[in-house]
């Protein structure tokens, strides 16, 4: 069968991290009592795939715990930067970022369109460099849901996206009814 470069993208949410309020959530560690739910995951995850991770201590400490292989990492993989301040109303924040992507929902965080332009532009380059190999990247639930939505050309899944677990993962399938680089339409 010809490789037709097509590749199953998994989409890793990091395990859950030790809560530190007043510093930045993109500085927090894995809990070590998470790891045997990272653990878990190991066999949902393709043998032979590429690897990467967001540069974020705890998807760079996920990726340790699920392969023994090399893990790149990938700068721009990280998370939807929000800062130090603590919200409240979490989940109504992020919602409000995917329904105006392009205003900051809380002062301080990124527009969540420079976001998905950052992850989908490096996710795409990935599956460039690496045709024909399946990928697992390990990173972040809102910067994936972001991803998924713009790979797939669905909308945001945000039902999903609260329902994520630390660690989950998202499968993205190459769509079979779209021609050339399956995952490049916006």
């Amino acid at each position: 069968m010809p490789d037709t470069g097509a590749v199953t993208l998994h989409l890793v949410r990091h395990g859950r991290p030790l809560v530190e309020p007043g510093t930045p959530a993109a500085a927090w560690e894995l809990d070590p009592a998470g790891f045997d739910q990272v653990w878990a995951l190991r066999d949902r995850l393709p043998a032979g795939a590429v690897w990467c991770s967001s540069p974020e201590p705890k998807a760079q400490q996920t990726a340790q715990l699920l392969t023994d292989g090399e893990v790149g990492v990938v700068e721009a993989l990280r998370e939807h930067e929000r800062g130090s301040a603590w919200v409240e109303d979490f989940d109504g924040a992020v919602r409000r970022a995917f329904a105006e992507p392009d205003a900051a929902a809380v002062p301080g965080w990124e527009p969540l369109a420079a976001c998905r332009e950052r992850v989908v532009g490096a996710v795409r380059a990935l599956l460039a460099e690496h045709a024909g190999h399946d990928l697992v990247l390990v990173g972040h639930g809102t910067a994936w849901t972001a991803a998924a939505a713009a790979l797939t050309g669905d909308p945001p899944d945000l039902d999903r996206w609260s329902r994520l677990a630390m660690p989950d993962v998202i499968v993205v399938e190459p769509p079979s009814d779209r021609g050339g680089n399956a995952y490049d339409h916006r």
